[in-house]
């Protein structure tokens, strides 16, 4: 623990904007023989496995951001028999219950439903005595999010905010990391109820996306979508959003009687797009109001 407070400190003091934005600026470079060293040198260092990606050549990436969101050939994360998938490729942070409204960010420290969701009570409540799986994407990881079930889109917010490194030693020492950092907080109506997927900012996170949105533009006041007049429905497993270098997602079901976590699964264990994460009790006969 005296090693994560020494690793974290500099983030207090560093302009965190301001190398937000060099790095954006070098991503999106698009001059052939410095983005292609900048992917080839990321490839070297982190071990990406290319073969997995649909395009392998490097040439064929207009620059680091479009390499970072790369798509995978179709048969590269199979989908699990299960009512309940993984949305990404990391590994597993947290898991478990939302209890009296708090979720665990790490061993001895909490955060609140309410300041992580950033919406009305009435609608943050409703997951006070759910479920959440916190799912952590370091830069070597596919960074792509998919649908871990089937639903149809309520609305979404975006919330300014810091941008700490998410990385496990930043969320042991850091309180109420998640719920302090820039996110997205996009709601679902499920067969299990109301779900919420947060993808939360970070330190050189260059921007956060959505396949019906594109980029969300960042700013210093939050912004509310709502789609009561236009649905849209997307089946498990699909596209739902990506992350520009690395970041979190942490994912949450209201209701407990309708699904349960894998028990299998560990704070510490790695996970893949697709694999099993939980098991559909009964599905619910009506979708959330």
């Amino acid at each position: 623990m005296p090693n994560d407070y020494l690793k974290t400190a500099p983030q207090y003091i560093i302009p965190k904007r301001a190398l937000n934005a060099y790095a954006q600026f070098m991503a999106n470079i698009t001059i052939p023989v410095i983005k292609n060293r900048l992917i080839r040198n990321f490839i070297r260092d982190y071990d990406v496995n290319m073969s997995e990606a649909l395009h392998e050549s490097i040439e064929s990436y207009a620059c680091f951001n479009d390499f970072f969101i790369r798509h995978l050939k179709p048969d590269a994360r199979p989908v699990a028999e299960a009512g309940i998938v993984s949305p990404v490729d990391g590994a597993i942070s947290e898991i478990g219950s939302i209890t009296a409204g708090k979720l665990l960010q790490a061993k001895g420290r909490d955060y609140s439903v309410r300041e992580l969701l950033a919406c009305e009570e009435g609608l943050s409540a409703q997951f006070n005595s759910g479920h959440f799986a916190t799912l952590y994407l370091s830069p070597k990881d596919y960074h792509r999010v998919h649908m871990p079930i089937e639903a149809t889109l309520k609305e979404m917010i975006y919330v300014p905010g810091k941008l700490f490194s998410v990385q496990p030693t930043t969320a042991r020492v850091v309180p109420n990391l998640f719920a302090r950092n820039e996110r997205l907080v996009v709601f679902f109506d499920t067969p299990v109820g109301l779900m919420a997927m947060v993808l939360v900012g970070a330190m050189v996170v260059g921007a956060i996306g959505t396949s019906w949105h594109g980029d969300i533009r960042r700013g210093r006041k939050p912004v509310h979508f709502t789609y009561q007049d236009a649905t849209i429905a997307l089946n498990k497993a699909a596209e739902m959003g990506y992350f520009k270098l690395g970041s979190t997602v942490i994912l949450l079901f209201a209701d407990n009687q309708h699904m349960q976590w894998n028990s299998n699964l560990h704070a510490g264990d790695n996970i893949r797009m697709g694999d099993a994460l939980a098991e559909i009790i009964s599905p619910r006969i009506t979708s959330s109001k």
